[in-house]
């Protein structure tokens, strides 16, 4: 049963990590958008949260749906660890 367990955890942390590789890869395509970068193709960092906001980002149809496509995923790992947690808690309870 033990094993059964961190299979569940490893893909659950895998698909936690590519949802948030795949909003950072959103959220520097908004910044590009936006204007936000210093140099062309040079992102300084990932402002996630002041994008997930809607802070300086542009307002044209195409960003606004890339924005929100990134907080798609966001909401993706907030949810994913609240089932995980009821997950460990249900698990933990059984053994």
């Amino acid at each position: 049963m033990g094993m059964v367990f961190y299979v569940i955890a490893a893909l659950w942390g895998v698909a936690v990590i590519m949802n948030l590789m795949i909003a950072a890869r959103i959220c520097a395509a908004i910044q590009h958008r936006s204007g936000m970068t210093a140099q062309p193709g040079l992102p300084s960092y990932g402002a996630i949260l002041p994008i997930a906001f809607n802070r300086g980002v542009a307002q044209d149809q195409e960003t606004q749906d890339l924005r929100r496509q990134m907080n798609k995923r966001l909401w993706i790992i907030v949810i994913g660890f609240a089932v995980f947690f009821f997950f460990v808690r249900v698990w933990d309870g059984a053994m």
